[in-house]
């Protein structure tokens, strides 16, 4: 009897070890989706294409990226919060998808609808002026502005960006006598005259930034920018850690191993020399942060979102 339990057991535990995801055959076995949901052509799109190419590259598999833009990145969010959990379809995500979109219920998905396979990409937004500007810090900036007219352009109201410079200025007692939205706020908007001071990012304001004319107050980003390394961050000035960020999320229930591999690849990918000339040119900071820094990174920018869209509502 114990010889024919011990055989038992052993069938079931093989059985077992068959059918677990581990013993799977080697992901993946199909071809991989990468969707990305924005217009083709920014920071988030050329790097995840990237890292759809090394996947193809490594497995085998062909790997495509689908850009489907919609209602602020909702309707891509949407497709791969349908996916099936088999790694096959992968979310390539602005923060604000993850925090303030379901803190305000404006999303039809839960905080526990997705999970993170790691985050790479902080977007290089900063708070810029011309280079003739009678202030170079943030501190200068509070100064002056308390007896001078400093005009604000920024992306507009709802965009999170903008709502970090107001909280800044309320911080440090910075007073913008006027603000507007525009469609970009580049070089022309400085040298036009039609803002003092905007809320934009470095691939906007490159050329202008390379000849001299404008210069950087502070970046809204994790570390500072190789771009300008000797101006801080919103964070080191105004406490203010919220930054704008992209990563790759697949369904919740995706097998760990899938996740391993996929976060393998992206890695491999993200340390290739043209990646290193996109962050050089561009100012972007590209990184990798693994599925469990990424959970606590969004736990945490959860409690700030939700401070921050308080402060919106007041």
């Amino acid at each position: 009897m114990k010889k024919i339990t011990k055989l038992l057991t052993s069938g079931v535990l093989m059985g077992a070890t068959l059918l677990s995801p581990l013993a799977m055959a080697e992901y993946p076995q199909r071809p991989v989706k990468f969707i990305v949901p924005w217009p083709p052509g920014d920071l988030e799109d050329v790097l995840t294409r990237i890292i759809a190419e090394e996947m193809t590259k490594e497995t085998g598999k062909p790997a495509t990226v689908v850009n489907k833009a919609g209602g602020s990145g909702v309707v891509g969010a949407t497709e791969v919060s349908l996916a099936k959990p088999d790694g096959l379809t992968i979310g390539s995500f602005v923060n604000d998808l993850l925090t303030i979109k379901v803190l305000t219920k404006s999303v039809p998905w839960d905080f526990d609808t997705f999970e993170p396979v790691g985050i790479f990409l902080d977007y290089p937004f900063v708070l810029a002026a011309k280079s003739d500007a009678p202030y170079s810090t943030m501190a200068e900036l509070a100064t002056y502005s308390q007896s001078n007219n400093v005009s604000l352009g920024h992306f507009g109201y709802q965009a999170g960006p903008t709502a970090m410079t107001f909280q800044a200025a309320d911080r440090l007692n910075i007073n913008f006598s006027s603000n507007a939205p525009f469609d970009a706020t580049n070089c022309s908007v400085l040298a036009n005259g039609d803002a003092d001071v905007i809320n934009t990012t470095t691939q906007l304001i490159l050329a202008c930034l390379k000849s001299g004319d404008v210069k950087i107050l502070t970046s809204f980003t994790s570390t500072r920018l190789n771009l300008s390394p000797d101006v801080p961050t919103l964070d080191e000035v105004a406490g203010i850690p919220l930054t704008t960020w992209n990563g790759l999320f697949v369904p919740k229930g995706t097998p760990e191993n899938v996740k391993q591999r996929i976060a393998e690849i992206a890695k491999k990918a993200l340390k290739s020399p043209q990646v290193k000339s996109i962050a050089d040119e561009t100012g972007a900071v590209v990184y990798w942060q693994d599925a469990e820094d990424a959970k606590k990174r969004i736990e945490e920018e959860t409690f700030l979102s939700n401070q921050l869209v308080k402060y919106l509502q007041q």
